[in-house]
């Protein structure tokens, strides 16, 4: 008789799919789904915005970036020099390379003709400036061959604690080259934190004094401990290197025509990470505004960076973001808003001999008329890197 009735009770119990309908509607209880689920991740919120805008900004190019950044990055290992470990040897045993001087990876120079005529097609748009290319001998960055996606190890520590390598996208290291530090410069780091760059610059051993800053000081003093992981006590003194978290928007008024070279690596968007993830994402609806102020802050940190500059000084201006609004745009209205409010008088250098030695390494996005920008591509998926270089003519 039992077994009769829990027959017939699991029978009745698959034919109601919803026991809610058993249950008076003043008694029911509507799913509590809003607490733990976003209804729109910011993640979603950034992938709609960003095919609403890129898909007219890079045509037909959109849909292999697209895919690209939703694809798992690939890093580079900036090798540490203040590490007695034999890391160069190691790394190269598994196939790497240093992408800045394997000579058997770059491209012969262009013809004089070919550059003729790329020059002139720049140059119909802005005042740009050939300048020959310096790439400092003490920065590696080793990489995977192309189409190679094995991740590198966590970098481990000497027997004098420092770690061997700094693994960060291998195109942020492109505007570290391109600012040309020489012996005995002064540089500003504008916005440094996490601090990869920063590091980059303190391996070429040129610096005679460096200034790091960010706003934020919990970032900074994340930064703090990077540098202590890397690099040497004695070149962490007062006198070789100042850090500090001031507004960055306001350095022009406290250290003007002071710096022989600065680096002005604004907050942006952060197209890859705001595709993948959620947390601290800039497209999260409370950021809506902040993220909407980025064109405006971006200006105002470059027109800081112009002012601190010497004359003859140079200038590298970088995101990592695709945007035409947070990359050109944002130079167009620094070089004239320079030159009308404080009579400053700027050229953009142009960068196509970095871009031609290492397109064997990144994709270049083509036919930029301002800078230069390193787009993911799934076969060699770094950046995306935006730079621009200008020099300080008064």
């Amino acid at each position: 008789m039992a077994l009769l009735f829990n027959t017939r009770l699991s029978y009745l119990l698959r034919k109601v799919k919803d026991l809610r309908c058993l249950t008076p509607r003043r008694h029911r209880m509507k799913e509590k789904w809003a607490a733990t689920r976003v209804k729109h991740p910011p993640t979603t919120l950034a992938l709609q915005h960003f095919d609403a805008t890129y898909s007219v900004q890079l045509g037909p190019l959109w849909p292999s970036v697209r895919a690209a950044l939703l694809s798992e990055r690939k890093y580079g290992a900036l090798l540490n020099h203040f590490s007695h470990d034999a890391i160069l040897t190691d790394l190269e045993a598994q196939g790497c390379r240093d992408f800045v001087h394997d000579t058997d990876t770059q491209c012969q120079p262009c013809s004089e003709q070919e550059a003729e005529v790329r020059f002139e097609e720049k140059s119909d748009i802005v005042d740009q400036q050939l300048s020959p290319l310096h790439l400092s001998p003490n920065i590696k960055c080793l990489v995977f061959p192309r189409g190679n996606i094995t991740r590198f190890k966590p970098a481990k520590p000497d027997m004098c604690g420092f770690l061997g390598y700094y693994l960060m996208d291998a195109a942020s290291v492109l505007p570290c080259l391109a600012l040309d530090v020489h012996e005995g410069h002064s540089v500003l780091d504008l916005c440094a934190a996490p601090g990869g760059k920063t590091l980059a610059l303190l391996q070429t051993q040129s610096i005679g004094f460096l200034c790091v800053n960010d706003v934020s000081v919990s970032r900074t003093m994340r930064l703090k401990k990077v540098l202590h992981s890397y690099i040497p006590k004695q070149l962490l003194t007062n006198e070789k290197l100042r850090i500090t978290s001031f507004d960055g928007t306001q350095w022009g008024e406290m250290e003007r025509n002071t710096f022989d070279r600065v680096l002005v690596d604004v907050p942006c968007t952060t197209d890859r990470h705001s595709l993948m993830e959620d947390d601290n994402n800039i497209f999260s609806k409370h950021r809506t505004g902040e993220r909407r102020n980025l064109p405006n802050l971006q200006l105002e940190l470059l027109l800081a960076g112009i002012e601190a500059a010497r004359p003859g000084g140079e200038i590298i201006y970088s995101t990592c973001s695709l945007s035409q609004i947070q990359n050109m745009s944002v130079v167009e209205q620094a070089i004239h808003l320079a030159r009308e409010n404080y009579g400053i008088q700027l050229q953009v250098v142009d960068l196509r001999p970095l871009t031609h030695i290492f397109r064997k390494t990144f994709h270049f996005a083509p036919d930029l008329h301002v800078g230069e920008m390193v787009i993911p591509h799934l076969a060699a998926n770094f950046g995306p890197i935006y730079m621009c270089k200008l020099r300080r003519l008064t």
